[in-house]
């Protein structure tokens, strides 16, 4: 970057000892200016005149001018941009000082003619910093979720070697349920109605689901599906299924349901390509529903997406 002018430093030399009235409010604004390099400060006697502190600081800054140029320029961006001088305002003697606020005007305003570029740049510095923080964020977030879901993926594969099938089921609703907040689709675990057992419930893209996960020896058959089916068309007109089987559906059920359908099909195989991160939840969910919206049919495979 360009060097700052010698004339850019010589209007900062005039403003700082004007934009205040007496020393005290001086030297606390400098102080809390430059805190984060108080060496600028060092030595300096501010029972001095005003004037002759803000000569020895400018004189810093220019012989520090490639360690000190972010602040230097910082501190001509907030003097020039100064319109308001609440201590010269308390000067009892309307003359003085309506003279000393003209003066520190003058001054700022002749500052801020030295600093549209310093602005211009330390506003793409800015931007620039918050594209790199939202970067750091995402790339957090990114390998949080990946590491959430490799841990869901040995969860899932360790549970197809479980001897208990009624623990595996309940451990499976879990894992479910921890998927779908992974993807911010606020399950419910399992609640019970008068006449039936749900398996949960969640939303996702405005939509709202019942949702029955089955992990069986073998593949749901279309009387398993007919239950859920009803259970779907019990809840109303915008209520969705989404029904869950590790171990696919039988040609029955999937034939009966390839026209009209009112649950979309989940298969371990999708879920494993989900936990395995090769394709999001919900851009599987939003191509499973699109499938079914176009062509009634309840199955749209990850193979078939992928």
């Amino acid at each position: 970057m360009k060097r700052i002018s010698p004339a850019a430093y010589e209007a900062l030399r005039e403003a700082l000892p004007v934009f205040t009235w007496n020393k005290r409010p001086f030297e606390t604004y400098l102080r809390t200016a430059l805190r984060e390099t108080p060496e600028l400060l060092a030595g300096l006697n501010f029972s001095e005149p005003k004037r002759l502190n803000a000569g020895l600081l400018v004189d810093r800054l220019i012989a520090g001018e490639n360690r000190y140029r972010d602040t230097t320029i910082a501190l001509m961006l907030e003097i020039g941009s100064m319109t308001e001088f609440p201590n010269i305002a308390q000067i009892a003697d309307k003359n003085d000082r309506a003279r000393w606020l003209g003066i520190a005007k003058d001054a700022t305003a002749y500052l801020r003619t030295f600093t549209e570029a310093f602005e211009q740049v330390s506003q793409a510095r800015e931007q620039a910093e918050v594209a790199r923080e939202a970067a750091r964020q995402e790339t957090e977030r990114r390998q949080h979720l990946a590491r959430t879901l490799n841990s869901t993926r040995d969860m899932f594969l360790a549970m197809h070697s479980a001897s208990d099938p009624h623990k595996r089921g309940r451990d499976f609703e879990k894992l479910l349920s921890e998927l779908f907040v992974i993807y911010d689709m606020e399950p419910r675990l399992a609640y019970s109605l008068d006449a039936e057992q749900i398996d949960g419930s969640l939303t996702f893209d405005t939509d709202d689901y019942i949702v029955e996960a089955r992990w069986r020896a073998g593949t749901v058959s279309r009387a398993d599906a007919d239950v859920f089916a009803a259970k779907v068309h019990r809840k109303g007109k915008n209520a969705l299924g989404l029904l869950i089987s590790v171990n696919g559906f039988s040609g029955p059920a999937l034939d009966t349901y390839r026209v009209s359908t009112p649950f979309l099909a989940v298969t371990g195989s999708d879920l494993f390509a989900v936990m395995d991160q090769r394709v999001r939840l919900d851009d599987l969910l939003k191509a499973k529903k699109r499938y079914a919206n176009e062509t009634g049919d309840c199955l749209y495979s990850v193979e078939q997406m992928l």
